[in-house]
């Protein structure tokens, strides 16, 4: 697996849990907070886009996980 992939995989896994524990129709709910991580998960998305920098894949690439290209 490449880190793209496994970054693709990573964020939309982090957005769909964060939204189940802060949505208060959820039968998982905790808090409205959760909803907090979500706009970071986004945020870090649109700004890795502009920038070329995800924390997420500089950790991926040292713990030897292969870039695509």
């Amino acid at each position: 697996m490449t880190t793209d992939r496994a970054i693709r995989i990573m964020a939309g896994s982090f957005v769909l849990i964060s939204l189940a524990l802060g949505i208060v129709e959820s039968p998982f709910f905790v808090s409205r907070h959760f909803l907090w991580f979500t706009a970071f998960v986004g945020a870090n998305l649109l700004q890795s886009g502009f920038t070329g920098f995800c924390p997420a894949e500089s950790i991926m690439l040292k713990l030897g996980m292969k870039r695509l290209g």
